[in-house]
């Protein structure tokens, strides 16, 4: 297994530029895997803003689920794989999993997620690759007052701990400053 580093904090808080930043400082290449989908007007600009943030000779990979078995059908995987982000990654399944956003079937949310965590975690523990995986903490705020945002909550959190057992460092960003949360040395 390669080192896996887990950058977590909320939105805004400098993830992303951090996980580039320590990127381009390793001398390996980089396979940037992108999660988000371009939904609406707001997030084609902000996905057009990640593409032109991005080092030329990075290869990127835009997929909004199936990550593990992406890598596994042929994509290209270099010495570094920078996942952004978890947080769109669990919404992406989440979503696609839950027919009725009202009421969410939540064990088949739960079990979609939970399968595409598997084969994530499966992919990271059994490469070569180093891995920086960028995620939001969604759980310091207030409760979500409707069924499908207590869902992701808890669904999001779930998958973050799990990451997070296996890395060996997460970093909390705050305010644009990373804060070491565990490193474990090898």
């Amino acid at each position: 297994m390669g080192k896996l580093t887990l950058i977590l904090g909320g939105a805004r808080g400098g993830k992303s530029s951090l996980a580039q930043k320590m990127a381009a400082e390793q001398p390996q290449p980089v396979l940037y895997i992108a999660t988000a989908q371009a939904l609406d007007e707001e997030m084609e600009n902000r996905i057009r803003v990640h593409r032109q943030e991005r080092p030329q000779g990075w290869t990127t990979l835009e997929i909004p689920m199936g990550v593990a078995k992406a890598l596994e059908l042929g994509a290209s995987v270099p010495g570094l794989v920078l996942l952004d982000c978890l947080t769109m990654l669990v919404t992406n399944v989440m979503l696609a999993a839950a027919a009725d956003l009202d009421e969410p079937d939540e064990r088949q949310a739960e079990t979609a997620v939970e399968a595409e965590v598997d084969e994530l975690l499966a992919r990271i523990q059994t490469g070569e690759e180093d891995w920086i995986v960028v995620s939001n903490e969604v759980g310091m705020g207030l409760v979500p007052p409707y069924p499908v945002g207590r869902l992701y909550r808890d669904l999001l959190g779930r998958a973050n701990q799990r990451l997070a057992a296996i890395a060996a460092e997460v970093l909390w960003m705050v305010a644009g400053i990373p804060v070491p949360i565990h490193t474990f040395r090898q």
